[in-house]
C-alpha cells in the first residue's frame, strides 16, 4: 500500500480525508471488516465513484470486487492525518467561540489537545486555568508558543487582531492556524490557513433550504 503524506492532491479530496478516518473507525468500531466503495460513500453521502478516485490518488487501497480492509485502511489515514501521536494545538481569543473549543474535548475523538490559550493582556481570564489549559496574556505569545513544543494554533480573535496575531504566531514558528476570525490572513507560503466562516456556512445552508 503507497503511503506518502506528500502525494499532491486536490484540496477537495483533502477535506475528505477526515471523513474517511472517521467513517473506518466507525466501521472497525461495529467489527466490520471489509467495506465496499458503495458503503463508504453512502455512509459520508458522497457519490462512491468520488471515493474511488479519491483513493486512487494514494495507490492500491484495495481490490475490485474484494472492497476495502477496514482495519488497513484506519490505520493507513491515521498515519497520513498524523494521529498516531498527540498534536499540541494552541489557542488565540478566550471568548465565547474561544471557551467552547477549550470544553470540547479534542483528545477523546483525535489526538489533537489544546495546550495554552491566549487573551488580551487586561482580560480577567488571564492568570487563570480552564480545562487545565493555562491562559496567557497575549503579550507572551512568541515566548509561551516557543516552550510549548506546538505549531499549530486555533485564533478566535476578533477580526482587528487577527492579522497581527497570525504574524506573531507565524514569527513564533506556528506552520498551521485554523481561523474562526472572517478576513483573509497574509502569512508565508509555507504557512497553512484553514477558514471556518459559520455565517457564511449558515447563509448557504438558508439559501438550499430556500431553493428547496
Amino acid at each position: 500500500m503507497k503511503n506518502d503524506k506528500n502525494v499532491a492532491i486536490p484540496r477537495a479530496t483533502a477535506k475528505r480525508l477526515s471523513l474517511y478516518y472517521r467513517i473506518f473507525k466507525r466501521f472497525n468500531r461495529e467489527n466490520i471488516e471489509k467495506a465496499s466503495s458503495k458503503e463508504i460513500a453512502e455512509a459520508i453521502g458522497i457519490d462512491s465513484a468520488t471515493v474511488r478516485r479519491d483513493f486512487s490518488y494514494f495507490g492500491e487501497l484495495g481490490r475490485r470486487g474484494f472492497g476495502y480492509d477496514v482495519k488497513k485502511l484506519m490505520d493507513f489515514f491515521a498515519e497520513i492525518l498524523n494521529d498516531n501521536s498527540i498534536t499540541n494545538v494552541m489557542l488565540v481569543g478566550v471568548g465565547n467561540m474561544g471557551r467552547a473549543l477549550l470544553h470540547y474535548r479534542f483528545h477523546e475523538r483525535n489526538k489533537m489537545k489544546i495546550v495554552m490559550a491566549f487573551e488580551a493582556d487586561d482580560n480577567p481570564a488571564v492568570g487563570t486555568v480552564d480545562q487545565n489549559v493555562p491562559i496567557h496574556p497575549i503579550s507572551q505569545i512568541e515566548e509561551k508558543i516557543k516552550e510549548a513544543n506546538a505549531q499549530t494554533a486555533i485564533l478566535t480573535v476578533p477580526s482587528s487582531a487577527a492579522q497581527s496575531v497570525a504574524d506573531s504566531l507565524v514569527k513564533a514558528g506556528v506552520k498551521g492556524i485554523l481561523s474562526f476570525s472572517p478576513v483573509n490572513l497574509s502569512v508565508p507560503k509555507d504557512v497553512v490557513v484553514q477558514y471556518v466562516d459559520l455565517t457564511s456556512e449558515l447563509q448557504t445552508l438558508l439559501y438550499f433550504m430556500r431553493k428547496g
